[in-house]
């Protein structure tokens, strides 16, 4: 007898819905009827689809019928507060309308303990970017975002950064060597333990998205991600690394979980938003409730992605450490497109996202940049309660990418490029340093959140392009 084959595409056919109730029904038909033929099987299957009650005692098939049935039971209409609940915007003037009333709406859930809004935020989907919410016992993907685990890593040598100005092409091919952007990957991209996670066996989506996990590991994306070399400067005599104040060479990365982490975003977004029907202005902010199978599954899944984009980055710096020839002195690491188990000052425990801000507990270190032609930040969280223990991701965006393309001209790009001393390979004007805020401005706003261990000043950068 041929073994028995079930693939999730053809329950969808068969009208199952993507999630949980997939993958419970391959698993339990392959484990207790793997003598049976597959029409026997999709037989079943069709029937506990069409009446899941009728299947519910018993042992093996009520398995199924109770995720079909909770999918309905939990699809429910949900009101949001009339009014929303106070929190605090840090540089609310440089904010724009759309950031605040996203931000707004957010704070009307009724699962919403609390909220921050960073002086870098700018409108999004959902949650806006620079968006920080503490929610009770539930998940909200696109409070995640897309980028799942977008993360900024620094390696910092030993070396005086003279050598870029020195050796400018050596240091440039060195980048192109040992980087690749967007639909570009390695023809053998390193393995990584995060490949081997046990999860990409259990959970039904992961599974189909290993292959590419796989392949696109060590690379980095599209957009706003980049590796550059630039001068790091430490400022603070007392910083973590124990190293002397002065100027050093450094590395810094920027990039999230690939195809990997957006499929994930795209699976379980729609989920929520299948299972908890919000009002049309806050639909994206659809949430899975924790003590559910699927906000269980989105929490796992979630956490891989996050792992998987701190291995690229990994990859990234081991890759041009390699070609170096050197070892770095000191790395700092932070991401955010993430959320996170955390108390609240009165200990209760919260859900907190972070969509495009950093988290800045009490002596946590970070990396905040700038655009291509101003400096980044190395910096220590203060702690502050009312940002929810978070800071600003980045400078944030003055322009849409739209807007961008269409009012910087290439002569005007390439004059500033020229003017602050850096060498471009790839980027395009949608990535313009006139497209972003004053990075200066926005350290200013938020000097309770931070204190400055030193700077990042890029001088050769790789974008996608």
């Amino acid at each position: 007898m041929a073994k028995l084959r079930i693939r999730g595409k053809d329950l969808v056919q068969l009208g199952y819905p993507e999630g949980p109730a997939i993958g419970m029904a391959v698993n339990m038909m392959l484990k207790h009827y793997k003598r049976s033929s597959i029409e026997e099987v999709m037989e079943i299957l069709k029937a506990i689809l069409e009446n899941p009650e009728t299947y519910i005692d018993d042992k093996v098939l009520g398995r199924i019928a109770d995720t079909l049935i909770e999918k309905v039971v939990e699809s429910k209409e949900v009101d949001i507060k009339a009014k929303p609940m106070p929190y605090m915007r840090y540089g609310a003037e440089g904010i724009e309308d759309g950031a605040i009333q996203q931000m707004d709406t957010a704070m009307r859930l009724p699962v919403t303990v609390a909220g921050a809004l960073m002086p870098d935020a700018h409108q999004g989907y959902g949650l806006p970017i620079g968006g920080v919410l503490a929610v009770k016992n539930a998940v909200i993907p696109y409070g995640v975002g897309m980028d799942i685990g977008c993360r900024m890593c620094l390696s910092i040598y030993d070396r005086k950064p003279t050598v870029l100005e020195n050796n400018l092409r050596d240091w440039r091919q060195l980048l192109l060597k040992n980087t690749c952007f967007g639909k570009k990957t390695f023809d053998k991209p390193m393995d990584d333990k995060v490949l081997h996670n046990p999860l990409f066996k259990e959970i039904h989506l992961l599974k189909t998205l290993q292959k590419k996990a796989r392949g696109q590991i060590g690379s980095s994306g599209s957009g706003n991600h980049f590796v550059e070399f630039g001068v790091v400067e430490l400022t603070d005599p007392q910083n973590e690394f124990n190293l002397p104040v002065g100027k050093y060479l450094g590395v810094l990365s920027h990039s999230g979980s690939r195809g990997l982490g957006a499929s994930i975003a795209r699976h379980y977004t729609n989920l929520a938003m299948e299972r908890c029907l919000l009002p049309r202005e806050a639909k994206h902010l659809a949430w899975l409730d924790l003590d559910t199978a699927e906000g269980q599954e989105y929490w796992l899944a979630m956490n891989l992605a996050g792992d998987y984009a701190s291995a690229c980055h990994d990859h990234i710096h081991k890759r041009i450490s390699q070609e170096m020839g050197d070892t770095p002195i000191a790395v700092v690491e932070n991401h955010h497109n993430f959320a996170w188990k955390e108390n609240m000052p009165d200990d209760s425990e919260v859900i907190v996202h972070r969509k495009g801000a950093t988290p800045a507990g009490k002596g946590v270190l970070g990396i905040i940049p700038g655009s291509m032609t101003a400096p980044g930040f190395i910096v220590r969280g203060t702690g502050e309660v009312h940002s929810i223990n978070s800071a600003a991701h980045g400078a944030g965006r003055l322009m849409s990418r739209t807007r961008a393309k269409q009012s910087i001209t290439k002569k005007d790009f390439r004059k500033v490029l020229k003017d602050e001393g850096v060498e471009l390979i790839g980027g395009g004007l949608d990535e313009a340093p006139f497209a972003y805020k004053n990075i200066h401005e926005v350290m200013d706003r938020q000097k309770k959140l931070v204190e400055v261990v030193g700077s990042f000043l890029p001088k050769i950068v790789r974008m996608d392009g």
